[in-house]
């Protein structure tokens, strides 16, 4: 039967079609994801593709020279970024058009000394990072990848930080057979975080035999000194500083220290039988970031500033799932520096008062994080009226406890850009006997005095090893992001009342 109904030409005209309907965003954020395993490569990913679109890169220690027309960024810590495109009508006291959104996500990340060796095993200790679903992470092909300090002895001794990634799976956090654990399918699955998250390495024989085998023999004059080494416990297992000095072609001991992230292996791809969602990790928050990265690169035609009179500007930050308190998260200074710094460029020749003050109020901060769609199974857990549906539009959040900073007059703005484009939007409120996340929209809006609306991609599986969301929204919010950029400064003149 299942033949028969391939074989039908309707049916192959269906199937056939399908891959041509897939929207070209959603197979380059696929693309995006999978080059971009840690906020330190997201930032990377993006560093090379604002390069490629002549974007100039500035270092926060520099002095900057910044002209209308130009389009610049910088990076903080080498996981928090920052681009800008100056209109090249710009003038004094007008406003900055930001997408704001983040670069990491929940994860296991290796603990400062990692060895840990137990029942003949080697394993690798973990802390867990944000609030993943860490029962997904069981049973997973898993890697490291993330950002290393060196001292290479060919530089002198100089230290430098380099980004790794290993693409082979050589990591696993195997889960008890349900014959020792009778009662997993009827209480559930409830792993302790420190006892049973830490993921196997090797064996415990195999595990020395292969750094043996890696290691290179001790002089004779050596041979003092490396009895010393051995009596001290190794930080981190030999096996694996090994693996790493193979990705990175150096010496394991000039490795210094690093900061690294346990990664799914698995690539994004696209999935369903009518091509029509994304399965991915990193969803959240990387779609967002992807999307306001694509609209700030294309808007105007080809990201032209011609026409444009403000300032156009994407900001990804770090640390979002753990509350943004740190010097690359929206709780840092990280936006406000390069606020400061570009309106004091930019209007130096100003003599008018409140010139920084005035930039503000007509500046605009569109918080993009994604946003739980309506689930088929658990369709209870959403409120009947604000229950966001996957290819219907972007998600407009509301919060009248501030967990999210959209107000009626931000939504109205932003629902405006989008009617100019002929693009859909759905609303989003939390039930109320339900808690509520939040974002770096009340962190930034509070901070900066800049009007904020939070907006997100609905999708399945939040914070899960393994996400979903649809093809068609990242179309959709890519190009709200892209017609933001365009008639923000039109939609935001259109009004009476000037007190928002």
């Amino acid at each position: 039967m299942i033949a028969r109904f391939a074989s039908s030409p309707a049916n192959r005209d269906l199937l056939s079609t399908s891959s041509s309907r897939v929207p070209p965003a959603a197979q380059e954020l696929v693309e995006f994801i999978n080059n971009s395993w840690t906020s330190y490569h997201a930032t990377a990913t993006t560093a090379r593709k604002l390069e490629a679109a002549g974007f100039v890169r500035l270092n926060e220690r520099d002095e900057w020279n910044l002209i209308p027309g130009g389009k610049y960024f910088f990076t903080r810590n080498m996981s928090s970024i920052v681009a800008f495109a100056v209109g090249a009508k710009y003038v004094p006291g007008n406003g900055i058009h930001i997408i704001g959104a983040h670069t990491d996500s929940p994860c296991p990340k290796l603990k400062p000394v990692s060895s840990i060796t137990k029942s003949g095993f080697l394993e690798v200790g973990v802390q867990t990072y944000g609030g993943g679903l860490w029962h997904t992470w069981f049973d997973r092909d898993l890697s490291v990848a993330g950002k290393v300090v060196l001292r290479r002895g060919k530089e002198s001794g100089r230290l430098s930080q380099e980004l790794v990634q290993v693409n082979r799976p050589i990591l696993r956090i195997p889960t008890l057979a349900i014959h020792l654990d009778r009662n997993v399918n009827t209480e559930g699955f409830r792993p302790n975080v420190e006892a049973h998250l830490a993921p196997i390495l090797a064996t415990a024989i195999k595990g020395e035999l292969g750094f043996e085998l890696t290691a290179s023999c001790p002089s004779e004059n050596d041979q003092d000194s490396a009895l010393h080494e051995k009596e001290k416990k190794p930080a981190h297992h030999p096996l694996l500083l090994a693996v790493l000095a193979e990705e990175l072609d150096c010496d394991a001991d000039e490795i210094v220290d690093f900061e690294l992230e346990v990664c799914d292996v698995q690539p994004s791809v696209i999935g369903g039988a009518a091509l029509e969602f994304i399965y991915s990790g990193r969803l959240d928050n990387l779609a967002s970031a992807f999307c306001a990265l694509k609209a700030l690169l294309e808007a105007g035609g080809d990201g032209s500033l011609e026409e444009e009179s403000g300032v156009r500007m994407i900001a990804f930050f770090d640390n979002e799932e753990v509350g943004s308190g740190s010097v690359i998260g929206a709780g840092g200074t990280v936006l406000a520096d390069a606020i400061n710094r570009i309106i004091r460029i930019l209007c130096s020749n100003s003599q008018e008062e409140g010139i920084f003050e005035r930039s503000m109020r007509n500046s605009f901060l569109v918080s993009a994080d994604m946003a739980h769609a309506l689930h088929p199974n658990y369709a209870d857990k959403h409120e009947s009226n604000h229950a966001p549906k996957l290819h219907a539009g972007l998600v407009i959040k509301h919060n009248a406890n501030q967990r999210y900073a959209t107000n009626a007059v931000t939504a109205t703005l932003f629902r405006e850009c989008a009617s100019k484009s002929g693009i859909p939007t759905q609303e989003f409120v939390v039930r109320n006997d339900m808690g509520c996340g939040s974002t770096i929209g009340p962190i930034l809006s509070a901070n900066l005095g800049i009007r904020t609306v939070d907006v997100g991609v609905p999708q399945l599986s939040m914070h899960s090893v393994r996400e979903m969301c649809g093809t068609e929204d990242i179309d959709i919010c890519y190009r709200h992001f892209k017609s933001f950029f365009e008639n923000f400064a039109a939609v935001s003149s259109d009004c009476n009342d000037i007190d928002f």
